[in-house]
C-alpha cells in the first residue's frame, strides 16, 4: 500500500459538481453547483484546496462561498487507499455531540462524495451527496442505483487500516444479495471464515433492516448508495458505510467502524466484483 500522502494525491485536479442535499428517506432536496481545485506543488510536498460555491450552474459568476486551505500533512482521521479513495470523519462518538462522517470514491475522471450528518442525540439526519466530473474530460454520471442491480453474488477484498498504526489487513470476501418475496431480500456477507445474513424491507430506494439497531440503506443517483444505523450510541459498537457502483459488474464500498466505547476503530474499503 502506498502512503497515506500519496494517494491523497491521486485527487489532484479541477473537479465540476455539485453538492446535493438527501432527506433520511432518501428524498433529494437542494443542489448547489461547485468548482473544487486541489492543487499540487513543491513536487508534491504542498496541496492547495480551494472550493467554490455557485448560486447557478455558471462558474464565471461570482461564488457564493469561496473556501481555501493548504496542506502539508493529514489529520489522522483521514485515511486514503490506493485507488485515492478515503474515509474521515469524528474520532469518537460522544454524548449530546454531533456526529458526521465524509467519504469519496475516485475514478480517473469522476469522483463521488458523501458526508452522513448525526445529530446530538444520535440519530441519522441527513446526507450530502457530492459528484463531480474532472474539467475538460467528457466524463458521465452513472444511473440511480436500483434494488435490481445489486442481486447476485459479489466477491472482492477489503483493505482495512487501523488508527494506531497496527499493520493493515487485506481479506478476501464475498457477497450475494437475493430477492427472497414479499418485497424483501437477503443479504449474505462472508470474510475470514464468518458469514452474516440479514434481511431488508424494499421499499422504493430504502432498503430497511430489522434488528437490534434498525438500519437503513439509501439507493441514489450515480450508482452510490448510503448505510446507517437510524441511531448511533457511544456505548454500542456500529459502523457506517456508503457504497459506489462504478460499472455494471464493480462496486466499491468504504466503512468506518466504531467500538462500544465510541471509538473510531479502522476503516475498510472492498473493492468487489459481480461473479458469472
Amino acid at each position: 500500500m502506498e502512503s497515506n500522502w500519496d494517494n491523497f494525491l491521486k485527487n489532484l485536479g479541477e473537479w465540476r459538481g455539485s453538492f446535493t442535499g438527501v432527506s433520511i428517506s432518501g428524498e433529494l432536496q437542494d443542489s448547489t453547483p461547485s468548482l473544487l481545485n486541489l492543487t499540487g506543488l513543491e513536487d508534491g510536498k504542498l496541496v492547495t484546496f480551494r472550493l467554490r460555491r455557485f448560486g447557478s450552474g455558471d462558474y464565471t459568476a461570482p461564488p457564493i462561498s469561496d473556501t481555501q486551505q493548504e496542506y502539508r500533512s493529514l489529520g489522522k482521521q483521514a485515511v486514503f487507499f490506493d485507488t485515492g479513495a478515503f474515509s474521515k470523519g469524528s474520532l469518537q462518538v460522544a454524548p449530546f455531540a454531533e456526529f458526521g462522517a465524509e467519504y469519496g470514491f475516485v475514478s480517473p475522471n469522476r469522483r463521488l462524495r458523501y458526508v452522513q450528518l448525526f445529530n446530538k442525540q444520535g440519530e441519522f439526519t441527513s446526507l450530502i451527496l457530492i459528484r463531480e466530473f474532472r474539467s475538460g474530460t467528457d466524463a458521465i454520471e452513472r444511473p440511480y442505483l436500483n434494488v435490481e442491480q445489486l442481486y447476485g453474488k459479489w466477491t472482492g477484498v477489503a483493505h482495512t487500516v487501523y488508527p494506531d498504526w497496527q499493520p493493515p489487513d487485506t481479506i478476501a470476501t464475498s457477497l450475494t444479495i437475493r430477492e427472497i418475496g414479499n418485497g424483501r431480500l437477503e443479504q449474505e456477507l462472508s470474510f475470514a471464515g464468518r458469514t452474516i445474513s440479514s434481511i431488508a424491507k424494499i421499499d422504493g430506494h430504502q432498503l430497511n433492516f430489522e434488528g437490534e439497531v434498525p438500519r437503513r440503506i439509501l439507493l441514489l443517483p450515480d450508482g452510490g448508495s448510503s448505510n446507517v444505523p437510524l441511531t448511533i450510541s457511544h456505548r454500542k459498537s456500529f459502523f457506517v458505510e456508503t457504497g459506489w457502483l462504478v460499472s455494471d459488474n464493480q462496486r466499491q464500498r468504504l466503512m468506518r467502524n466504531y467500538n462500544d466505547k465510541g471509538e473510531w476503530i479502522s476503516s475498510t474499503h472492498i473493492i468487489e466484483n459481480r461473479v458469472g
